[in-house]
């Protein structure tokens, strides 16, 4: 260890009070110093190879299945990443405000301002403009006062929103209410994720939003509840502070305060997999707070939510069956060809040299690939929407298996591999269904599937000074790296993303 990444006790204290141990600081430093390997590519996933296209006919032979695993009383959880702040879907009234002009320029702005009474949020603005400025939000832009609107809008002293998570803002209008994302995951766990008329549904939140988000639960569950005849168990928990990384400089040495502590930062959704891994349940949606839509569109999310599931299921079942039999040492030869099958052509995972092993060597490999956690990843076509592409990657013990990508995880610089994420058909909108215990029922230990050499650096600033931040591996890419992975198309009406406040003026979400 060099003079320029010694630790005082000062440093130790701090990462004593964080569950930070010194070992760890040293290796991302570390990581800052040799970065992380790009990944090599072997394909772009497609339908029907790698990505499943199913018939109406599966579809409904998997809603089945689904149904009926959950009448056995398995425990199902809706896990909802909910920490994010609404900041950048306001990112354009920020810059309004910023500009000091009163009126609408961009058409971005022209849009906002000219359909105020489509959004949701539309009555409590009104209300808010009406008690800071004595008139209604419309008023204030026929007098060319859209300043204000927008401060209403987002200042602390208005509603907030500039501050707020997108869990908590209204983002659809219903007959006599507005409901909020949160409402709406509520009532999708109702609709597929309950199991004998219990609905588990988790949120990650950020520890200055909790008191917010419990009061809101404490309002409206009661409500759901009695609209949808469930008993709702629903849960909160935070990041936690031991999987915050170590900012570094630019040459890779600790980057400090101004007052010459040790500045750490949130490791990115990828810490959420410790959130996750505490979970008691079997089976487990994963889905993004802001991907919903109103009640009148939701059929085509609770079919396709059901038939990942029964997918899960089914999948899960046939790896349970084999794992059975490898442990009883009751298999013949050409049991352990149909598990290599199964292994290749099901989860999509091969390893060069099969053919040679012998079946001792076999029946080690093949119960190594299938006693691991279970997901099946929804695909959507793309259609220029950003999201991480599905790909038939190369692992570190030489398998080839399915990842989800992002492009940051790409080389830049190698031809080949760009040509194959450019000829990537479909992305993940982080629409996941998992199966997280083992054939016993016993919890697999989530964080011994990542891939830790899958995170990534990015470039931020404090108080005006660059800095190195470090990102652990991705929920859904680096730290799912070594689950059995499913594919499944499923149809663009299920990802409905809110990225911008002009976003819930798009049909999906005026309906």
């Amino acid at each position: 260890m060099d003079k320029t990444t010694m630790l005082t006790p000062s440093d130790l204290a701090q990462l004593s009070a964080k569950g930070i141990t010194q070992e760890q600081v040293m290796e991302q430093l570390e990581c800052f110093r040799k970065g992380f390997p790009y990944l090599k590519l072997h394909a772009a996933a497609a339908v029907p190879d790698d990505i499943l296209a199913l018939t109406p006919e599966s579809q409904e032979q998997y809603v089945q299945k689904w149904n009926d695993y959950k009448a056995e009383g398995h425990r199902v959880t809706k896990f909802v990443p909910a920490s994010g702040a609404a900041s950048r879907m306001f990112k354009d009234l920020f810059a309004f405000l910023e500009s000091g002009r009163e009126v609408p320029e961009s058409e971005t702005e022209k849009t906002f301002f000219g359909n105020l009474r489509k959004f949701a949020f539309y009555d409590a603005l009104n209300d808010a403009c009406i008690l800071l400025y004595g008139m209604g939000a419309e008023a204030l832009v026929e007098e060319q006062r859209c300043h204000d609107v927008a401060e209403a809008l987002l200042g602390d002293e208005g509603l907030g929103y500039g501050s707020l998570p997108k869990g908590l803002l209204q983002f659809h209008a219903y007959v006599d209410s507005a409901r909020t994302p949160v409402e709406e995951h509520l009532t999708e766990a109702a609709l597929y994720a309950s199991s004998q008329g219990e609905a588990d549904v988790h949120f990650t939140v950020s520890s200055e939003h909790r008191e917010l988000f419990e009061e809101l639960l404490e309002r409206v569950v009661p409500e759901y509840e009695q609209e949808y005849k469930v008993t709702y168990h629903v849960s909160l928990s935070e990041q936690l502070p031991s999987t915050d990384t170590v900012a570094a400089n630019e040459d890779g040495t600790p980057f400090r305060t101004a007052e010459g502590e040790l500045l750490f930062r949130p490791g990115g959704h990828g810490a959420l997999i410790r959130n996750l891994d505490a979970l008691d349940t079997d089976v487990v949606f994963i889905k993004n707070i802001d991907n919903v839509v109103p009640d009148s569109l939701k059929a085509d999310t609770v079919l396709w939510k059901q038939v990942l599931a029964g997918v899960l299921v089914s999948v899960q079942e046939q790896t349970f069956r084999y794992l059975h039999l490898l442990e009883s040492g009751n298999y013949s030869h050409a049991d352990l060809e149909e598990m290599i099958r199964f292994v290749r052509h099901t989860l999509h995972t091969d390893m060069p040299g099969l053919k040679h092993m012998e079946d001792t060597e076999l029946s080690v490999w093949l119960r190594s690939r299938l006693n691991r956690p279970i997901r099946v990843c929804g695909m959507v076509r793309n259609v220029g929407e950003p999201g991480g592409g599905p790909f038939l990657a190369y692992n570190p013990d030489g398998s080839v298996s399915l990842q989800i990508l992002e492009s940051s995880q790409i080389d830049p610089a190698n031809e080949e591999a760009q040509a194959m994420f450019r000829k990537g058909t479909h992305f993940n909108p982080v629409d996941l269904v998992c199966a997280v215990k083992d054939k016993d029922g016993k919890p697999f230990s989530l964080p011994d599937y990542v891939d830790p050499a899958t995170g990534f650096i990015s470039h931020k600033s404090k108080d005006g000074r660059p800095l190195l931040a470090l990102e652990l591996p991705g929920l859904w890419n680096g730290a799912m790296s070594n689950w059995s992975t499913i594919m499944v198309e499923v149809p663009l009406s299920t990802f409905n993303p809110v990225k911008t406040v002009n976003d819930l003026l798009r049909p999906q979400h005026q309906a």
